[in-house]
């Protein structure tokens, strides 16, 4: 599987600054940078009601984020607390 491109919403990059906890914070930095090489991890899941679109889990935490497998891009949408980031 070859390098993807990677892309973050600047929402996202918010999201991802507002967690308080540092170490959750670098653990979902370093499954971004991740999903450069495999854009679909084991764990990664299919979204319901989308084409493109997968979640994987880190913890309490969710990343939302959308494969252009043409364009060899991975956007990542969203990243929040799994209760609150599929709203």
């Amino acid at each position: 599987m070859g390098s993807y491109s990677l892309k973050i919403k600047p929402s996202a990059g918010k999201e991802l600054e507002a967690i308080s906890s540092k170490a959750d914070r670098l653990r979902l930095v370093t499954k971004v940078q991740a999903l450069a090489n495999n854009p679909r991890p084991r764990g990664s899941e299919k979204l319901a009601g989308y084409a493109d679109r997968f979640r994987i889990r880190q913890g309490n935490y969710r990343l939302v984020y959308l494969i252009d497998d043409e364009a060899s891009v991975v956007t990542v949408y969203k990243i929040g607390h799994r209760r609150d980031v599929y709203r």
